[in-house]
């Protein structure tokens, strides 16, 4: 199951993208912090002025479900979007909640006789995969001109299979950003750091203060191979990254070895973990966001590592952004700072009319921005609103995300088999969850993971 990895490529050299795209980032979120809203500034949740708002099919009678693994706030804002369009066109929508791995949730829906009519794909290799099983539908001509008319060519791309484009990326993910507890710092005296040696130090500072350094969701595997990817990104390359994602070089690699060392440099400090391992590995990932910004100058941990997409969580303490709670783009390992992306993808099960009519929905600037108003959101569609974010931090990250155009490397896990690098319990979600257990055995880790890869990629 492979991903068509090798079109999202930047046109430009991949360490210069890099530079371009972090140097952005950084500028945009030093300039943040006075804007503080947690709910948005913006009060209209409903589509722009009638001249302007997408055109949509009247679709009375028409039921759709639209699958996705999402839960909580972020499943609650997406229903929103879906109301959205049930009142434009008249089409009922249910949302049905799926299961990690999608493509085997999916897999007993379809052997039952009941697909959904639309699926949120976080993976390339799933779309790929759903295309290979003859699952997937192709996007029909409305949602291929709302989708190039609102995408960069990069973003088209990994949606598609071939020639042919099946999916529509409606999220998006800033991979490469650390989120902190303000007063813990400004107690510590703890300044953001741009270089993983800078990082070190900073962590030692607020270790010295008082305050665990670093809260690590250990529960869920999926955040610890994003620790991964950023530092292989930074210190091995964009080129070497490119082909570990394909597995054209083995895990055994040196360049492996040099990351999980690197990485032992926080992971293999008990006291730098909230709980150590032990308390990591019983850790999921909204918990671990919602104790670093919980207890005041006191919390469990002064820093949490994970996407834009945090801020929701960070929405259900009495934190706020911006001002209690900062980010700063992920250090920088070798010469250059990571930028890795995830997303969300929607694919088409049962074409339709009605089907066809949400994916166009999806791909449009009107049903991004109900969604970016409410918060730990970003959109990659270039023709969103900036305005529509609820804050100026989540604006600057929108902001430098279309800036950088084609110029990111995607989750290196998400483009990988899905029994490698998205199923719970196995391949490199559970070996990095042993690695965290133990961050001495590196090279063992490294032949888990390569026998692992093998296994799955089949070469």
């Amino acid at each position: 199951m492979r991903s068509t990895s090798n079109t999202i490529r930047t046109r430009r050299t991949g360490k210069a993208a890099a530079t371009i795209f972090a140097g952005a980032l950084a500028l945009s979120l030093t300039a943040c912090g006075g804007d503080d809203d947690k709910s948005g500034g913006n009060e209209s949740t409903g589509p722009k002025a009638s001249g302007d708002a997408l055109a949509l099919p009247k679709l009375d009678g028409t039921t759709l479900e639209v699958a996705a693994v999402w839960t909580g706030p972020e499943q609650a804002n997406f229903k929103k979007v879906l109301a959205e369009f049930e009142k434009r066109t008249g089409a009922k929508v249910t949302f049905v909640p799926a299961q990690d791995p999608i493509i085997n949730f999916l897999g007993s829906k379809i052997a039952g006789g009941q697909p959904p009519d639309v699926v949120m794909l976080p993976q390339p290799g799933a779309i790929k995969q759903a295309v290979d099983k003859k699952w997937a539908k192709p996007l029909g001509p409305e949602a291929l001109k709302e989708l190039q008319k609102n995408y960069s060519q990069g973003w088209q791309d990994i949606g598609k299979v071939g020639a042919e484009q099946y999916g529509v990326y409606y999220k998006a993910a800033n991979k490469s950003l650390i989120w902190y507890n303000t007063k813990v710092f400004e107690n510590a005296g703890a300044s953001e750091p741009k270089t993983w040696d800078e990082l070190l130090k900073t962590a030692q500072t607020v270790y010295d203060s008082g305050v665990t350094p670093f809260s690590i969701p250990g529960a869920d595997g999926w955040p610890l191979t994003d620790w991964f990817e950023n530092v292989y990104l930074s210190q091995a390359g964009p080129e070497k990254y490119d082909q570990l994602a394909k597995h054209e070089i083995k895990w055994t690699d040196p360049s492996v070895k040099e990351a999980l060392t690197t990485l032992a440099q926080i992971w293999g400090k008990k006291d730098y973990v909230a709980g150590g391992a032990d308390g990591a590995l019983q850790t999921q990932f909204p918990n671990s966001v919602t104790q670093t910004f919980s207890g005041g100058d006191q919390p469990k941990a002064a820093m949490v590592y994970e996407g834009d997409f945090v801020q929701v969580n960070i929405a259900q303490t009495d934190a706020k952004v911006g001002t209690d709670a900062k980010v700063f783009p992920f250090p920088k390992v070798g010469d250059t700072a990571p930028v890795v992306s995830g997303g969300d993808a929607a694919v088409i099960l049962k074409d339709s009319k009605g089907a066809q009519a949400l994916a166009t929905f999806l791909a449009s600037p009107d049903a991004a921005e109900i969604q970016a108003k409410l918060g730990g959101y970003l959109s990659p569609n270039k023709n969103v609103d900036l305005a529509a974010y609820p804050n100026d931090v989540q604006r600057k990250i929108a902001e430098a995300l279309v800036a950088a155009g084609d110029d990111f490397r995607f989750d290196m896990s998400d483009q990988a088999p899905q029994a490698f690098g998205g199923t719970p319990g196995k391949g490199e979600w559970k070996d990095l969850q042993d690695f965290l257990k133990n961050p001495t055995d590196v090279a063992g880790i490294q032949a888990k993971l390569e026998s692992d890869a093998a296994a799955a990629y089949g070469n």
